[in-house]
């Protein structure tokens, strides 16, 4: 069964509905927040990765953020930061951010829905799919620089290389 045969039948879809739907079959913890957004947590291999999704009305923006704790030690904070340019370079939807004050690592993408249009089911998987993706990609790098007094560059290294197999 396809993600979208669920609302063939819907007159009018919200995309936080089609996300809670969407967490309950990837069978994924989730907490609606209101009509308008929802938390949930995806586990990855690194770790568990917390998603917020939240739609707005006025910017007809359907609004990702993909969070892991992260405190990194203040004299690394400038590396950390490079390694967030070099990343972003890399990345073609989407960008890292580091909240200091909440020390947090933060993946962010906005779908821009404008007009009416709607989110399908298997666009929104994919949207959560590429956070996750993309979290578990760079967050050997980030823990590189932070904790191993890597390089931002020989850390990148790590992130862009072809992984064989598994440790």
């Amino acid at each position: 069964m396809s993600l979208s045969e669920d609302f063939v039948h819907s007159d009018e879809l919200h995309p936080i509905d089609i996300v809670e739907t969407l967490a309950e079959f990837r069978d994924w913890e989730f907490d609606r927040i209101t009509d308008d957004q929802i938390a949930m947590s995806v586990e990855g291999q690194w770790r568990t990765y917390s998603i917020t999704l939240a739609w707005s009305h006025s910017d007809e923006t359907l609004r990702l953020i993909c969070t892991f704790e992260m405190d990194p030690p203040e004299g690394r904070m400038p590396e950390l930061y490079e390694t967030l340019n070099r990343v972003n370079d890399t990345c073609w939807a989407g960008a890292f951010t580091y909240w200091a004050e909440q020390k947090l690592m933060v993946w962010r993408y906005g779908l821009v829905l404008a007009g009416g249009q709607i989110a399908g089911p298997e666009q929104i998987d994919r949207l959560i799919g590429v956070a996750v993706h993309t979290a578990e990609r760079f967050y050997p790098a980030f823990q590189l620089v932070a904790w191993a007094d890597r390089t931002p560059a020989d850390a990148m290294q790590v992130a862009i290389a072809e992984a064989y197999g598994r440790a």
